[in-house]
């Protein structure tokens, strides 16, 4: 199983990114995939996930500005993120579950500042 987490970068608030993760080594299609966030000394925290029906849950600090999509086709899952305020600096990754076991990608950082 690989993830991979791309599309970080600087953009100052209010702005927007797109979070692309794309996957392998497993039946993508079947299985939930999560998008979680982390600050330097602070525990990684949910943003948002997807499951294998295209239903999706955001925390509450995100909703109504990020939306997480999949496409079963590409192997991919997408994080569109707007109205970024500068408490959404992190390192993003993205994580799925599979037989048991949790991975994770490699992350991506996105920096909001002005």
């Amino acid at each position: 199983v690989q993830l991979q987490a791309s599309g970080g970068g600087l953009v100052q608030p209010g702005g927007s990114l797109r979070l692309a993760c794309t996957a392998s080594g497993f039946m993508f299609g079947q299985y939930d995939i999560g998008w979680y966030r982390q600050v330097p000394g602070r525990q990684r925290e949910m943003v948002a996930t997807i499951d294998s029906s295209f239903n999706t849950n955001y925390a509450d600090s995100v909703k109504g500005r990020f939306t997480m999509s999949r496409d079963n086709f590409q192997d991919a899952v997408f994080l569109q993120m707007s109205l970024l305020k500068l408490e959404d600096t992190a390192n993003y990754y993205c994580t799925t579950t599979h037989r048991g076991r949790t991975f994770w990608g490699q992350g991506t950082l996105v920096t909001v500042s002005s």
